[in-house]
Protein backbone atom coordinates (compact mmCIF):
# COMPACT_ATOMS: atom_id res chain seq x y z
CA UNK A 1 0.00 0.00 0.00
CA UNK A 2 1.68 3.57 -1.20
CA UNK A 3 2.28 6.04 1.64
CA UNK A 4 -0.28 9.06 1.46
CA UNK A 5 1.58 12.08 0.54
CA UNK A 6 1.99 14.73 3.44
CA UNK A 7 0.07 17.73 2.79
CA UNK A 8 1.66 20.63 3.22
CA UNK A 9 -0.87 24.01 5.08
CA UNK A 10 -1.04 27.00 3.10
CA UNK A 11 0.81 30.39 4.32
CA UNK A 12 -0.20 33.43 3.59
CA UNK A 13 2.82 36.15 4.20
CA UNK A 14 2.23 39.95 5.69
CA UNK A 15 4.85 42.48 5.71
CA UNK A 16 4.76 46.65 5.98
CA UNK A 17 6.55 49.22 3.04
CA UNK A 18 7.54 51.38 5.61
CA UNK A 19 9.11 53.83 3.55
CA UNK A 20 8.55 53.86 -0.77
CA UNK A 21 12.07 54.88 -1.04
CA UNK A 22 13.37 51.22 0.58
CA UNK A 23 10.02 49.26 -1.16
CA UNK A 24 12.80 47.10 -2.67
CA UNK A 25 14.21 46.31 0.51
CA UNK A 26 10.96 45.56 2.12
CA UNK A 27 9.82 42.92 -0.74
CA UNK A 28 13.18 41.50 0.08
CA UNK A 29 12.28 40.87 3.14
CA UNK A 30 9.35 39.59 2.26
CA UNK A 31 11.47 36.93 -0.47
CA UNK A 32 13.33 35.60 2.29
CA UNK A 33 10.10 35.01 4.65
CA UNK A 34 8.86 33.22 1.99
CA UNK A 35 11.67 30.67 2.00
CA UNK A 36 11.55 30.40 5.58
CA UNK A 37 7.94 29.86 5.20
CA UNK A 38 8.98 27.03 2.87
CA UNK A 39 11.74 25.49 4.64
CA UNK A 40 9.35 24.89 7.61
CA UNK A 41 6.99 23.08 5.79
CA UNK A 42 4.64 25.22 4.50
CA UNK A 43 3.34 26.39 0.85
CA UNK A 44 2.94 30.25 0.41
CA UNK A 45 -0.49 30.73 -1.26
CA UNK A 46 -0.29 35.02 -1.36
CA UNK A 47 1.96 37.86 -0.16
CA UNK A 48 0.13 40.58 1.02
CA UNK A 49 1.78 44.26 1.63
CA UNK A 50 0.89 47.49 3.00
CA UNK A 51 2.50 50.78 2.70
CA UNK A 52 2.20 52.23 6.48
CA UNK A 53 5.24 54.00 8.43
CA UNK A 54 4.62 52.33 11.44
CA UNK A 55 2.41 49.31 12.39
CA UNK A 56 -1.07 49.61 14.00
CA UNK A 57 -1.30 48.54 17.82
CA UNK A 58 -3.90 46.74 17.44
CA UNK A 59 -4.05 44.76 14.48
CA UNK A 60 -0.34 45.40 13.32
CA UNK A 61 -2.44 46.38 9.40
CA UNK A 62 -5.06 48.58 9.60
CA UNK A 63 -8.33 47.37 9.44
CA UNK A 64 -9.37 47.56 5.81
CA UNK A 65 -6.27 45.58 5.02
CA UNK A 66 -7.35 43.35 7.93
CA UNK A 67 -10.76 42.63 5.91
CA UNK A 68 -9.26 42.51 2.81
CA UNK A 69 -6.72 39.84 4.28
CA UNK A 70 -9.80 37.67 6.09
CA UNK A 71 -11.42 37.08 2.87
CA UNK A 72 -7.85 36.14 1.14
CA UNK A 73 -7.79 34.03 3.62
CA UNK A 74 -11.18 32.31 3.28
CA UNK A 75 -10.37 32.26 -0.91
CA UNK A 76 -7.95 30.35 -0.55
CA UNK A 77 -8.01 28.21 2.50
CA UNK A 78 -4.66 29.59 4.02
CA UNK A 79 -4.25 27.85 7.65
CA UNK A 80 -1.56 29.87 8.82
CA UNK A 81 -0.32 33.75 8.27
CA UNK A 82 2.95 34.61 8.99
CA UNK A 83 4.18 38.64 9.79
CA UNK A 84 7.55 39.63 8.78
CA UNK A 85 8.20 41.53 12.26
CA UNK A 86 8.13 40.65 15.65
CA UNK A 87 4.05 40.95 17.41
CA UNK A 88 3.00 42.27 20.52
CA UNK A 89 0.30 39.88 22.06
CA UNK A 90 -2.82 42.06 22.04
CA UNK A 91 -1.61 42.30 18.05
CA UNK A 92 -1.54 38.31 17.72
CA UNK A 93 -4.58 37.71 19.93
CA UNK A 94 -6.70 40.53 17.29
CA UNK A 95 -5.58 38.80 14.41
CA UNK A 96 -6.33 35.41 15.29
CA UNK A 97 -9.91 36.56 16.02
CA UNK A 98 -10.21 38.48 13.24
CA UNK A 99 -8.70 35.74 10.53
CA UNK A 100 -9.39 32.52 12.44
CA UNK A 101 -6.36 31.33 11.92
CA UNK A 102 -3.11 30.34 13.23
CA UNK A 103 -0.71 33.70 13.73
CA UNK A 104 2.58 33.67 13.48
CA UNK A 105 5.53 36.15 13.56
CA UNK A 106 9.33 35.82 11.87
CA UNK A 107 11.10 35.50 15.35
CA UNK A 108 8.27 32.29 16.28
CA UNK A 109 9.30 30.99 12.84
CA UNK A 110 12.51 31.16 12.70
CA UNK A 111 12.56 29.76 16.52
CA UNK A 112 10.68 26.70 15.42
CA UNK A 113 12.85 25.90 12.31
CA UNK A 114 15.88 25.64 14.95
CA UNK A 115 13.53 23.60 17.22
CA UNK A 116 13.16 21.17 13.92
CA UNK A 117 17.46 21.51 13.09
CA UNK A 118 19.00 21.24 16.30
CA UNK A 119 21.00 17.96 17.12
CA UNK A 120 23.06 18.30 19.66
CA UNK A 121 21.16 18.21 23.35
CA UNK A 122 23.27 22.44 24.18
CA UNK A 123 21.80 23.27 20.86
CA UNK A 124 18.26 22.06 21.59
CA UNK A 125 18.40 23.35 25.33
CA UNK A 126 19.27 26.96 23.70
CA UNK A 127 16.39 26.94 21.08
CA UNK A 128 14.02 25.89 24.27
CA UNK A 129 15.31 28.36 26.29
CA UNK A 130 14.50 31.20 23.40
CA UNK A 131 11.15 29.66 22.81
CA UNK A 132 10.22 30.29 26.50
CA UNK A 133 11.51 33.27 26.67
CA UNK A 134 9.94 34.44 23.73
CA UNK A 135 6.23 32.76 25.22
CA UNK A 136 6.80 34.06 29.33
CA UNK A 137 5.46 37.87 28.24
CA UNK A 138 3.39 37.02 26.08
CA UNK A 139 1.37 35.13 28.12
CA UNK A 140 0.45 38.09 29.98
CA UNK A 141 -2.19 39.50 27.56
CA UNK A 142 -3.97 36.10 27.89
CA UNK A 143 -5.39 36.51 31.44
CA UNK A 144 -8.80 37.96 30.47
CA UNK A 145 -9.07 34.65 27.93
CA UNK A 146 -8.51 32.27 30.42
CA UNK A 147 -10.44 33.45 32.99
CA UNK A 148 -13.88 33.21 31.18
CA UNK A 149 -14.03 29.76 32.43
CA UNK A 150 -15.27 30.86 35.77
CA UNK A 151 -15.47 33.51 38.41
CA UNK A 152 -17.10 36.71 38.09
CA UNK A 153 -16.87 40.84 38.82
CA UNK A 154 -14.81 41.55 41.51
CA UNK A 155 -13.21 37.91 41.65
CA UNK A 156 -10.51 36.49 40.36
CA UNK A 157 -11.47 33.25 38.93
CA UNK A 158 -9.93 30.36 37.96
CA UNK A 159 -8.25 31.76 34.89
CA UNK A 160 -5.93 33.85 36.41
CA UNK A 161 -4.86 31.29 38.60
CA UNK A 162 -4.02 28.93 35.94
CA UNK A 163 -1.83 32.17 33.53
CA UNK A 164 -0.13 32.17 36.99
CA UNK A 165 0.82 28.45 37.31
CA UNK A 166 1.21 28.52 33.72
CA UNK A 167 4.23 31.00 34.06
CA UNK A 168 5.66 29.66 37.44
CA UNK A 169 6.15 26.57 35.01
CA UNK A 170 7.96 28.25 32.38
CA UNK A 171 9.56 30.17 34.76
CA UNK A 172 10.76 27.18 36.60
CA UNK A 173 12.06 25.49 33.14
CA UNK A 174 13.57 28.28 31.86
CA UNK A 175 15.54 27.92 35.05
CA UNK A 176 16.53 24.47 35.18
CA UNK A 177 17.28 24.93 31.21
CA UNK A 178 19.88 27.82 32.46
CA UNK A 179 21.63 25.34 35.21
CA UNK A 180 21.67 22.40 32.15
CA UNK A 181 23.05 24.95 30.05
CA UNK A 182 25.90 26.21 32.80
CA UNK A 183 27.08 23.05 33.25
CA UNK A 184 27.31 22.36 29.31
CA UNK A 185 29.29 25.65 29.14
CA UNK A 186 31.99 24.72 31.73
CA UNK A 187 32.61 21.29 30.29
CA UNK A 188 32.85 23.41 26.81
CA UNK A 189 34.92 25.79 28.05
CA UNK A 190 37.43 23.21 29.44
CA UNK A 191 37.43 21.61 26.16
CA UNK A 192 38.56 25.10 24.66
CA UNK A 193 41.24 25.41 27.26
CA UNK A 194 43.05 22.28 26.03
CA UNK A 195 42.83 22.85 22.77
CA UNK A 196 44.49 26.73 24.01
CA UNK A 197 47.26 24.57 25.77
CA UNK A 198 47.84 22.41 22.58
CA UNK A 199 48.31 25.62 20.29
CA UNK A 200 45.87 24.94 17.87
CA UNK A 201 44.67 28.07 15.51
CA UNK A 202 40.87 28.25 14.78
CA UNK A 203 39.53 29.68 12.30
CA UNK A 204 35.85 29.86 11.95
CA UNK A 205 33.48 29.69 8.86
CA UNK A 206 30.59 32.75 9.11
CA UNK A 207 28.56 34.25 6.61
CA UNK A 208 24.86 34.59 5.71
CA UNK A 209 22.35 31.78 5.81
CA UNK A 210 22.37 28.84 2.99
CA UNK A 211 25.95 30.67 1.71
CA UNK A 212 27.51 27.13 1.35
CA UNK A 213 29.74 27.35 4.67
CA UNK A 214 29.02 23.51 5.37
CA UNK A 215 30.01 22.60 1.87
CA UNK A 216 33.09 24.44 2.66
CA UNK A 217 33.39 22.90 5.63
CA UNK A 218 33.45 19.32 4.27
CA UNK A 219 35.73 20.45 1.75
CA UNK A 220 38.01 21.86 3.80
CA UNK A 221 37.90 19.06 6.41
CA UNK A 222 36.89 15.81 4.56
CA UNK A 223 34.13 15.53 7.02
CA UNK A 224 30.62 15.16 6.08
CA UNK A 225 28.61 17.45 7.82
CA UNK A 226 25.14 17.33 6.00
CA UNK A 227 24.79 20.08 3.58
CA UNK A 228 21.42 21.37 2.08
CA UNK A 229 20.03 23.88 0.00
CA UNK A 230 18.53 25.10 2.90
CA UNK A 231 18.37 28.07 5.12
CA UNK A 232 19.65 27.01 8.97
CA UNK A 233 21.25 23.41 8.26
CA UNK A 234 24.03 24.27 10.93
CA UNK A 235 22.78 25.13 14.38
CA UNK A 236 25.36 23.31 16.27
CA UNK A 237 29.01 23.34 16.48
CA UNK A 238 31.31 21.65 14.32
CA UNK A 239 34.87 21.14 14.49
CA UNK A 240 37.39 19.86 12.70
CA UNK A 241 41.56 20.10 11.41
CA UNK A 242 42.84 20.89 8.84
CA UNK A 243 46.92 20.44 7.57
CA UNK A 244 48.00 23.46 6.40
CA UNK A 245 51.75 23.03 5.09
CA UNK A 246 53.96 24.15 7.20
CA UNK A 247 51.68 25.30 9.50
CA UNK A 248 51.37 21.91 10.94
CA UNK A 249 47.41 21.20 12.12
CA UNK A 250 44.79 23.81 12.66
CA UNK A 251 40.81 23.98 13.43
CA UNK A 252 38.27 25.10 11.23
CA UNK A 253 34.55 25.67 12.71
CA UNK A 254 31.25 25.81 10.76
CA UNK A 255 28.90 28.02 12.60
CA UNK A 256 25.27 28.86 11.80
CA UNK A 257 24.13 31.11 9.06
CA UNK A 258 23.41 34.71 10.11
CA UNK A 259 19.90 36.47 8.51
CA UNK A 260 18.64 40.15 9.13
CA UNK A 261 16.29 41.13 11.74
CA UNK A 262 17.65 39.05 13.88
CA UNK A 263 16.88 40.56 17.13
CA UNK A 264 19.17 40.66 20.46
CA UNK A 265 17.53 38.17 21.72
CA UNK A 266 17.89 35.29 19.10
CA UNK A 267 21.09 35.66 19.55
CA UNK A 268 21.69 33.24 22.37
CA UNK A 269 20.34 30.34 20.66
CA UNK A 270 23.41 30.39 18.16
CA UNK A 271 25.60 30.54 21.23
CA UNK A 272 27.20 27.13 21.12
CA UNK A 273 28.19 27.81 17.44
CA UNK A 274 29.30 31.43 18.25
CA UNK A 275 31.21 30.75 20.46
CA UNK A 276 33.33 29.53 17.86
CA UNK A 277 33.55 32.59 16.42
CA UNK A 278 34.65 34.30 19.67
CA UNK A 279 37.88 31.79 19.81
CA UNK A 280 38.96 32.06 16.36
CA UNK A 281 42.13 33.79 15.53
CA UNK A 282 40.11 34.66 12.01
CA UNK A 283 37.40 34.91 10.05
CA UNK A 284 36.50 33.73 6.76
CA UNK A 285 33.39 35.21 5.38
CA UNK A 286 31.63 32.77 3.07
CA UNK A 287 29.40 34.84 0.31
CA UNK A 288 27.24 33.38 -1.91
CA UNK A 289 27.76 35.03 -5.47
CA UNK A 290 25.06 34.04 -7.21
CA UNK A 291 22.55 35.33 -4.60
CA UNK A 292 20.52 38.61 -5.98
CA UNK A 293 20.84 40.17 -2.47
CA UNK A 294 24.69 39.70 -1.95
CA UNK A 295 25.40 43.49 -0.98
CA UNK A 296 22.40 43.13 1.69
CA UNK A 297 23.53 39.85 3.19
CA UNK A 298 27.21 41.10 3.14
CA UNK A 299 26.52 44.43 5.43
CA UNK A 300 23.87 41.73 7.40
CA UNK A 301 26.79 39.89 8.62
CA UNK A 302 29.18 42.37 8.98
CA UNK A 303 26.85 44.11 11.17
CA UNK A 304 26.48 40.40 13.18
CA UNK A 305 29.80 40.83 13.59
CA UNK A 306 29.78 44.35 14.88
CA UNK A 307 27.03 43.64 17.61
CA UNK A 308 29.35 41.00 18.69
CA UNK A 309 32.28 42.51 18.87
CA UNK A 310 34.73 40.28 16.68
CA UNK A 311 34.41 42.77 13.56
CA UNK A 312 38.44 43.64 14.36
CA UNK A 313 39.64 39.93 13.86
CA UNK A 314 41.25 39.54 10.54
CA UNK A 315 38.22 38.69 7.54
CA UNK A 316 39.23 36.62 4.32
CA UNK A 317 36.05 37.28 2.25
CA UNK A 318 35.05 34.26 -0.20
CA UNK A 319 33.38 34.40 -2.48
CA UNK A 320 31.49 31.19 -3.32
CA UNK A 321 29.39 29.21 -5.39
CA UNK A 322 31.60 30.23 -9.16
CA UNK A 323 30.47 27.12 -10.60
CA UNK A 324 26.93 28.78 -10.84
CA UNK A 325 27.62 32.16 -11.62
CA UNK A 326 30.11 33.48 -14.19
CA UNK A 327 28.83 36.81 -15.12
CA UNK A 328 31.72 39.47 -15.34
CA UNK A 329 29.51 41.98 -13.83
CA UNK A 330 28.66 39.81 -10.80
CA UNK A 331 32.55 39.25 -10.35
CA UNK A 332 32.93 42.90 -10.82
CA UNK A 333 30.65 43.73 -7.94
CA UNK A 334 32.15 41.01 -5.92
CA UNK A 335 36.70 42.72 -6.58
CA UNK A 336 34.99 46.35 -6.01
CA UNK A 337 33.65 45.01 -2.64
CA UNK A 338 36.93 43.32 -1.53
CA UNK A 339 39.62 43.70 -3.91
CA UNK A 340 42.03 40.53 -2.00
CA UNK A 341 38.59 38.25 -2.14
CA UNK A 342 39.09 34.93 -3.34
CA UNK A 343 36.42 32.81 -5.68
CA UNK A 344 35.82 29.68 -5.36
CA UNK A 345 33.25 26.93 -5.23
CA UNK A 346 33.16 24.54 -2.59
CA UNK A 347 30.95 21.96 -4.34
CA UNK A 348 33.47 21.60 -7.21
CA UNK A 349 36.77 22.68 -5.07
CA UNK A 350 37.27 25.09 -8.00
CA UNK A 351 39.98 27.83 -6.06
CA UNK A 352 40.30 25.68 -2.56
CA UNK A 353 44.10 26.16 -3.23
CA UNK A 354 44.18 30.07 -3.05
CA UNK A 355 42.02 29.74 0.19
CA UNK A 356 43.99 27.67 1.76
CA UNK A 357 47.22 29.68 0.72
CA UNK A 358 45.30 32.68 2.46
CA UNK A 359 44.16 30.87 5.56
CA UNK A 360 48.43 30.47 6.33
CA UNK A 361 49.38 33.57 5.02
CA UNK A 362 46.90 34.93 7.56
CA UNK A 363 47.52 32.80 10.70
CA UNK A 364 51.07 33.29 9.78
CA UNK A 365 50.86 37.66 9.98
CA UNK A 366 49.73 36.24 13.75
CA UNK A 367 53.18 35.09 14.37
CA UNK A 368 56.33 37.09 15.47
CA UNK A 369 60.01 36.47 15.93
CA UNK A 370 61.13 36.18 19.72
CA UNK A 371 64.58 35.11 20.80
CA UNK A 372 64.23 32.91 24.17
CA UNK A 373 66.94 30.63 26.44
CA UNK A 374 65.04 27.95 27.75
CA UNK A 375 67.83 26.38 30.61
CA UNK A 376 68.33 22.93 30.82
CA UNK A 377 66.12 21.65 33.51
CA UNK A 378 63.13 23.63 31.56
CA UNK A 379 64.11 21.61 28.24
CA UNK A 380 60.44 19.70 28.19
CA UNK A 381 58.83 23.42 27.39
CA UNK A 382 61.19 23.20 23.94
CA UNK A 383 58.07 20.76 22.60
CA UNK A 384 55.99 23.67 22.72
CA UNK A 385 58.29 26.17 20.24
CA UNK A 386 58.57 22.85 17.54
CA UNK A 387 54.87 21.77 17.99
CA UNK A 388 53.22 25.51 17.81
CA UNK A 389 56.10 27.32 16.58
CA UNK A 390 58.31 27.54 13.59
CA UNK A 391 62.07 27.72 14.54
CA UNK A 392 64.88 29.36 12.74
CA UNK A 393 67.99 29.30 14.94
CA UNK A 394 68.60 26.51 17.73
CA UNK A 395 71.90 26.96 19.48
CA UNK A 396 72.71 24.40 22.50
CA UNK A 397 74.86 26.21 25.22
CA UNK A 398 76.37 25.84 28.43
CA UNK A 399 73.46 27.54 30.21
CA UNK A 400 70.77 26.36 27.94
CA UNK A 401 68.96 25.89 24.50
CA UNK A 402 68.84 29.20 22.34
CA UNK A 403 66.15 29.77 20.16
CA UNK A 404 65.25 32.48 17.16
CA UNK A 405 61.36 31.31 16.56
CA UNK A 406 58.37 32.91 15.15
CA UNK A 407 55.80 32.14 17.60
CA UNK A 408 51.76 32.56 17.83
CA UNK A 409 50.56 34.88 20.28
CA UNK A 410 49.12 32.66 22.88
CA UNK A 411 52.83 31.22 22.84
CA UNK A 412 54.18 34.13 23.81
CA UNK A 413 52.74 34.33 27.14
CA UNK A 414 53.04 30.95 27.76
CA UNK A 415 57.19 31.39 27.30
CA UNK A 416 57.87 35.23 28.40
CA UNK A 417 59.91 33.98 31.45
CA UNK A 418 62.41 32.60 28.55
CA UNK A 419 62.27 35.71 26.36
CA UNK A 420 65.49 37.42 25.72
CA UNK A 421 64.09 40.19 24.77
CA UNK A 422 60.87 42.24 25.77
CA UNK A 423 59.75 42.89 21.95
CA UNK A 424 59.83 41.27 18.61
CA UNK A 425 62.85 40.72 16.80
CA UNK A 426 62.94 42.82 13.41
CA UNK A 427 62.64 41.44 10.17
CA UNK A 428 66.09 42.50 9.40
CA UNK A 429 67.69 41.48 12.00
CA UNK A 430 69.88 38.18 11.37
CA UNK A 431 70.79 35.17 13.22
CA UNK A 432 74.05 36.35 14.33
CA UNK A 433 72.51 38.31 17.15
CA UNK A 434 71.67 35.09 18.80
CA UNK A 435 75.07 34.09 18.89
CA UNK A 436 76.76 37.25 19.87
CA UNK A 437 74.51 37.19 23.45
CA UNK A 438 76.04 36.12 26.33
CA UNK A 439 74.25 34.75 29.45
Amino acid sequence: MEKATQVRPKAIIVGLIRDRAREAEALEDLEELRRLVEDAGADVVAVVTQVRRTPDPGFYLGQGKVRELAGMVSASGAELVVLDDSLRPVQVKNLEDALNVKILDRIQLILDIFARRARSREGQLQVELAQLQYLLPRLTGRGVELSRLGGGIGTRGPGETLLEMKQRQIRARIAHIRRELAAIETHRQALHAERQEKGLPVLALVGYTNAGKTTLFNRLTQADAPAQDQLFTTLDPLVRKVRLNDLGEVLVSDTVGFIRKLPPSLVAAFRATLDEVYSAWALIHVIDITSPRMETEVQTVRAVLRQMRVDDKPILWVFNKIDKNTDPLRIHEARAMCPEAIFLSARTGEGLDRLVEAMARTLRSYWQRYRFRIPYAHARDLQWFYKAGRILVREDREDGVYLEAEVPPWLVGRMKAYQLEPSPVSSTETAEVIASSTS
